[in-house]
């Protein structure tokens, strides 16, 4: 007969999961950064005209798509911002775990703020 975990053993999974989601999502910003830095050393160019750069998740992956070094760039840094986001909705389930309902409360209006400010900021452009 299998044990059930307990919950101080759940919990402890639960922050190597936060922790590793963190580690993964800046090695892999910093991995595709470091790739489109290579790319624009390679072409000798960004892969815009001065003063144009996607700005849009649609341009973005459109000049990912045509191998323009700087939408490289700029998905690396979409990614680095993404990942304390993904941890933030991580933390919610953890609380959840918890059965901490104050801090499963808290951590949903931070991810809510957070998800309408970067919808504000992309608006705003």
């Amino acid at each position: 007969m299998e044990k059930k975990p307990t919950k101080a053993q759940e919990m402890h999974q639960v922050e190597l999961i936060i922790g590793q989601i963190l580690r993964i999502g800046v090695v892999l910003s910093a991995t595709v950064i470091s790739i489109g830095i290579i790319m624009m050393l390679i072409q000798g160019t960004g892969g815009y005209p001065n003063g144009v750069q996607p700005n849009s998740f649609g341009a973005i992956f459109s000049g990912i798509v045509q191998l323009k070094p700087f939408a490289v760039i700029m998905l690396g840094l979409f990614l680095l911002i993404l990942t304390p986001t993904l941890r933030v909705a991580v933390s919610i389930y953890a609380f959840a775990v918890e059965k901490d309902h104050l801090y499963v409360w808290i951590t949903t209006v931070v991810l809510i703020i957070l998800l309408v400010a970067s919808v504000i900021g992309y608006m705003g452009r």
